[in-house]
């Protein structure tokens, strides 16, 4: 099974699952309904805005840490290199 469609499949089952609940075909054990009705229809915000947030953090750490592997700079400055290279021998201008 690819990576794709385990996502796939676990992503139809965690929405079913919401969606059961959100139209009260099933009751969330031991908590309370007023609490339910309150907290999950925000849920799916409350995951999108943790998400986002995680992954600015994840890009900005990372821009941040970026000096701290020379290996992969000096690599990312070489490509840059050949790109630019490339692009001028077929006749584009790049500075």
């Amino acid at each position: 099974m690819t990576r794709a469609r385990r996502v796939a499949v676990i992503s139809t089952i965690f929405v079913s699952l919401y969606l059961l609940v959100f139209f009260e075909f099933f009751q969330v054990p031991l908590v309370d309904d007023a609490a339910v009705k309150e907290i999950w229809p925000v849920l799916p915000w409350w995951l999108l805005v943790s998400f986002g947030s995680y992954s600015l953090w994840s890009l900005g750490w990372g821009l941040f840490t970026f000096r701290d592997c020379p290996e992969a700079y000096e690599e990312l400055l070489a490509e840059i290199s050949l790109a630019k290279n490339d692009l001028r021998n077929r006749g584009v201008t790049v500075d």
